[in-house]
């Protein structure tokens, strides 16, 4: 995007803070005219000193110094408002900015986080963002300082004499049009930079959460040497980056020293021909080194307006990323849920790209009625319970409960009333209890602890070190897989829904474990309407309903003596099952 666009996009942040940013630029004002002020003084005293010396008195020198300190009284209260309030203002931005990003990451679907590495957007929204709060700030500040300078000093220099005037600013575009060049090639190396990063923090972040599978290999070096290549090409950005903004600097060395000795040489003939005097000469050289002090700070600036607007792009671009998955326009609360689902004509595919994963799938599943799904790896198992909390849209077809089409209904509404327990279970880094509370925020302790009990966590969380207050670490790494299954289905116990997926819940637990869950979920699975997605055929036996899901679709369907008797799919798989 171009930075019309960016700034465009980034603009509407200052609304709120509107007049503090007013009040920033009445006070950039201020300091600005301080800092022009000073060679209008040096002109006056230099020429009553050279052409009428007494005329100079003590009282006229004294007042000017009383003049001149009061200003600086002014530019001190001014450049404090500047640099607290100011910045605080960019901290607020940027606060704004990272609020809306969080807020619209959780309203995109499971098919982004598919196509994207948690490391990039962990960059996006912490460091990228960071940028912004000096960008906001000195971004506004800084360009009205420099116009002001600019636009001030040309009228001054031009009312003393304009042919030396316009010797000076002729430079100015010269320099702009060599900075430029420099600056689009900065941009690239500063996004290129961050792309990079965001893949460094993938990495890193990859090899962290993986680092138990990392030690069980003996591959410690593997990881470092994965991690020093992507080290080796962000330090081979920044060397480009670097590269041009040195370039970028000297351009702007090489200027300063030309307009200085320029206005020096100049000036001086100017002097001899007697078309300045040496009182208009010194206020020539003041304000040549408050404009180069002008420019200079453009220069400084620059690097962080790059990166600003990098990480102003980055941020756009997460926040154009549609949300596919959201209420219809008129879309109902679904209330009073008994939980009848059935599938009409329903078809899937993730993308245009990709080969359909169901197709024409109909399905009846009464209230109440526990249905497990089994079938090959790869038939769409999951997928198939991934679409009643719209996780996924389908392609074609509709779902609904309790006759509803579920894309007519609230998100909110319809999710509140479905419980999930997987296979992969993750607790949030924090206490036992704050972990089952998750299933319902409100929920008082006694509720809490009722539900612990419901799913047989109760004894062993009250054998932890501090009970329910026990810090469970990062994912849950400090219980067992079936202590943190077991909370896990605490959780959608609180939670109380009356349409339930268990997804290859016991699959990861050893044998006792796995019968202690086992147990659990079948008090959980009482009254609800159920779906329940297995390998492990033996405890899925007792079933209402067993649908054997392959790459054509529902083959087959019914208890499990019928699959049996029946001698097809199911029979064989359980028969491979039952042989192991």
């Amino acid at each position: 995007m171009n930075y019309s666009s960016l700034i465009k996009r980034f603009a509407p942040y200052f609304k709120k803070y509107k007049w503090i940013l007013v009040l920033d630029l009445v006070c950039a004002s201020l300091t600005t005219i301080c800092e022009l002020v000073l060679p209008l003084i040096v002109r006056f005293i230099t020429g009553k000193a050279i052409n009428d010396l007494p005329s100079l008195t003590v009282q006229i020198v004294l007042s000017i110094g009383v003049f001149y300190v009061l200003l600086r009284i002014i530019d001190a209260a001014a450049n404090y408002y500047m640099a607290n309030i100011g910045h605080v203002m960019g901290a607020k931005i940027e606060t704004d900015m990272r609020k809306d990003l969080f807020a619209h990451l959780q309203k995109l679907s499971y098919s982004y986080y598919d196509q994207s590495k948690i490391g990039q957007i962990m960059a996006r929204i912490t460091s990228d963002l960071f940028e912004i709060t000096e960008f906001s700030h000195h971004c506004p500040e800084e360009f009205f300082i420099a116009a002001l300078k600019i636009t001030v000093a040309f009228a001054i220099l031009g009312s003393i004499n304009i042919w030396l005037t316009l010797i000076i600013f002729v430079f100015i575009p010269i320099m702009l049009i060599c900075t430029v060049y420099f600056r689009r090639r900065m941009q690239g190396a500063f996004r290129e930079s961050r792309v990079q990063l965001g893949e460094l923090n993938s990495q890193v972040e990859d090899s962290l959460l993986g680092i138990r599978v990392v030690k069980s290999f003996a591959n410690e070096s593997v990881e470092e040497e994965k991690f020093a290549k992507g080290n080796k090409a962000f330090l081979k950005i920044k060397k480009v980056m670097y590269r041009y903004m040195a370039g970028f600097q000297t351009t702007t060395r090489v200027f300063d020293g030309i307009m200085y000795i320029v206005v020096a040489i100049a000036g001086a003939l100017f002097i001899i021909d007697g078309h300045i005097t040496v009182a208009d000469y010194m206020a020539y050289l003041l304000y040549v080194t408050t404009l180069l002090a002008s420019v200079r700070r453009i220069v400084e600036f620059a690097e962080q307006f790059q990166r600003g607007m990098t990480g102003v792009e980055r941020f756009v671009e997460i926040m154009d990323a549609p949300v596919l998955i959201k209420d219809s326009e008129n879309a109902v609360v679904l209330e009073d849920v008994k939980g009848d689902i059935k599938f009409e004509s329903v078809s899937f595919k993730y993308s245009e790209e990709n080969d359909e994963v169901l197709s024409e799938i109909n399905l009846h599943i009464p209230k109440g009625e526990n249905v497990a799904v089994v079938g090959p790896s790869g038939a769409g198992k999951t997928t198939l319970c991934n679409l009643i909390p719209r996780f996924y849209d389908v392609t074609e077809g509709r779902i609904l409960i309790d006759d509803k089409d579920i894309k007519d209904c609230t998100l909110f509404s319809l999710r509140s009333n479905i419980g999930m327990v997987q296979q992969d279970v993750y607790l949030f880094a924090g206490s036992v209890y704050e972990n089952i509370a998750y299933g319902k925020p409100e929920a008082s302790k006694e509720e809490v602890v009722e539900a612990a009990k419901k799913a047989g966590a109760h004894d062993f969380i009250m054998q932890l070190e501090d009970g329910y207050a026990t810090y469970v670490g990062e994912r849950g790494v400090r219980l067992s897989g079936g202590q943190k299954q077991r909370i896990s289905i605490a959780r959608v116990f609180l939670k109380n829904p009356p349409i339930l997926i268990l997804d290859e819940a016991t699959s990861a637990l050893d044998n006792e474990s796995e019968l202690i869950v086992q147990k659990s979920l079948q008090e959980l699975a009482k009254g609800r309407t159920t779906f329940t997605i297995a390998h492990r055929l033996t405890t899925i036996r007792n079933a209402d309903k067993i649908l054997v899901l392959t790459e054509n679709g529902i083959e087959e369907q019914g208890n499990h003596a019928q699959l049996v008797d029946k001698r097809g799919i199911y029979y064989n798989l359980y028969s491979m099952y039952s042989e192991k």
